[in-house]
C-alpha cells in the first residue's frame, strides 16, 4: 500500500478521507526565439557539439542539473495547497521577518 504525506507539514494523508494535491514544477532555461534567429550561421556546429560532449565527460553528477533543467513533484494536503496557491514563490513569507536596523 502506498502511503502519502504532505511535503510541507509532514502530515500523513489518508487516501480514503484526505484530498492530496500534486504540485509539479519544471525549471529550465528560457530561450528567446528572436535570439535564435540572430545566431551566427558561420559557426562550426559539429565542433560545438564535440566540445559540449567533452565538457560533459568532465562533469560530476547529473548533466541535466548542470544546465538548469529540473523537474520537481510535491504532495500537499488541502491546507498547504491553499497556502501554496496564495503565495507560490514564498514572497510573502519572506516579508514576515522584519529585522531591526541596529
Amino acid at each position: 500500500m502506498i502511503r502519502y504525506s504532505c511535503d510541507l507539514c509532514k502530515r500523513d494523508l489518508d487516501p480514503k478521507s484526505d484530498l492530496r494535491y500534486a504540485v509539479k514544477i519544471e525549471v529550465h532555461a528560457a530561450v528567446d526565439p528572436q535570439a535564435l534567429e540572430a545566431c551566427d550561421d558561420d559557426r562550426d556546429h559539429l565542433q560545438e557539439i564535440h566540445e559540449s560532449l567533452e565538457s560533459m565527460d568532465d562533469l560530476q553528477g547529473d548533466p541535466m542539473e548542470e544546465d538548469g533543467c529540473r523537474k520537481l513533484c510535491f504532495d500537499l494536503c488541502a491546507g498547504c495547497a491553499k497556502k501554496f496557491l496564495k503565495d507560490p514563490l514564498g514572497c510573502e513569507t519572506v516579508k514576515v521577518f522584519d529585522f531591526s536596523k541596529n
